[in-house]
Order: C-alpha cells, then structure tokens, then sequence
C-alpha cells in the first residue's frame, strides 16, 4: 500500500537549510494499523504530509497503491487525496452551525456526488461510528468524543483506502479517546490500513506495529502483540456493502 525508498525532506528557512528527513525507507501493508511515533522535531509530521501527499518529497521515490506520487503536481496530489486517504486531525474542523449530516456530506459535494447519495452515504457514516441519533446536531450540541466521531465519519465517507490520523485523541479525555481508538480498530480488522501519528504510548499500543522516528530516520520498526480491542467480533464499522474501495 504504501512504500517509500531513500525520502528525504529538505526546507529554507532563511539562510539555514533544514533536513526534516534524511533518507526514509518505509513499508506499509494493505490492511496494517500503524503507529507512527517521535519526540518533537523528530520529523514525524513531515512524514505524515508525505504520506497523506499533502506535500512532496524532495528526494527518493514514494509509490501509493502501486502510484508513484513522489513527483505528482498539487492538482494530482489533491485527487489521490480525495479519492484513497480519510483524515482525522487532533482539531475535529468541523463548521460551527452546520449539522453532523451536512458536515459529513460536505466533502461528497466537493467530489461531485449528487445530493441524494452523498446524503445517504453521509448517514451510512454516521451510524457507523455510532451517531444516528445525532445527524441533525451542530458542534456545540455536541461532546468532544462525539465531534471526532463525526469527524471520522467524514473521513470514511468517501470509502477511502487509508485512514491517515495525526493525534486522533489529544484534545479528548481518556473515556473518548479509548472509544476513538475502538473505531479504529474495529477499522482495522475490518481490513482498513490505519496509521496513526502520536506521541502517546498509550494510543500506540492499539497498532499492531510502532515506528520509532528520530532526527529524520527510522531508528525502530516493532511489531507487537496487540489484545483484541474491545467491541472487536461486534458490529462492524463498516459493513462489507460499505467497505474501503
């Protein structure tokens, strides 16, 4: 699903080049979860742009899905983006006085989907991860583990391949964070690649492999034995109907 040979990440800030990666070598399976982990300035977050092609390298050679992104313009990253990868961001960005449907249905628009399907497949979404009950509720009517939740209905509604999750969980208390991650994980056995981007221990050890990031290299590549998440052999995310394609 996604490889990367020799990236590396160089940027200008002044008169002072900064080499934010120094020659990544990274491979990720079809279906994996994924933890992706490091101190500040470690170059994590640079790596997450790369992965999420919000960004290009400016060296070595980045395949998505058998794609070679890595030299792609802006127009040709944005439709890999909008067709293969879902994000969630730590930050929920969701529209003050717009309800859960219509905040999920949005990004379907921007696609060109006409608003019957966009609208049935934005429920689909929600009732997903749990929110049937919610889809006409603004933010503010809303708890914090419930505006991530609809923050990643929007992110599955487009039937993404990856979900792409930069601190998914830091701006939620322990009880909403564990029921984030529950989604996840129920995403992944479901056979969705999920890679998460965190400094949290406990957020990682929900993945099934950590990646340690250091000074721009892969210093740590460690798969785990992971407990059954709990709500796993429950209903799926997802149904098969539904699933990632």
């Amino acid at each position: 699903m996604i490889h990367m040979k020799n990236i590396t990440k160089s940027y200008q800030m002044g008169k002072q080049q900064v080499h934010a990666l120094r020659g990544i070598d990274l491979t990720i399976a079809d279906g994996e979860f994924v933890a992706i982990m490091g101190p500040s300035g470690s170059g994590k977050s640079t790596l997450m742009n790369l992965i999420g092609c919000l960004d290009a390298p400016s060296g070595g050679m980045y395949t998505l899905d058998g794609i070679d992104v890595s030299r792609m313009n802006d127009h040709e990253q944005a439709r890999i983006r909008n067709r293969r990868i879902g994000f969630v961001f730590q930050q929920f960005n969701l529209l003050p006085r717009t309800t859960a449907l219509k905040q999920v249905a949005l990004p379907l628009m921007y696609a060109g989907m006409g608003r019957a399907e966009r609208f049935q497949r934005a429920g689909e979404a929600l009732a997903a991860v749990g929110l049937s009950d919610r889809l006409d509720h603004r933010p503010d009517e809303l708890s914090g583990g419930q505006q991530q939740r609809v923050a990643i209905a929007r992110a599955l509604a487009p039937r993404p391949n990856i979900i792409l999750a930069d601190e998914p969980t830091g701006a939620l208390d322990t009880a909403s964070g564990e029921e984030i991650l529950r989604i996840f994980s129920e995403l992944h056995a479901q056979g969705m690649t999920v890679v998460v981007i965190t400094h949290d221990q406990d957020v990682a050890r929900h993945a099934q492999r950590i990646i340690w990031i250091r000074d721009g290299l892969v210093v740590s590549d460690d798969y785990q034995d992971r407990p059954a998440a709990e709500g796993d052999g429950a209903k799926p995310v997802l149904s098969p109907a539904q699933g990632a394609g």
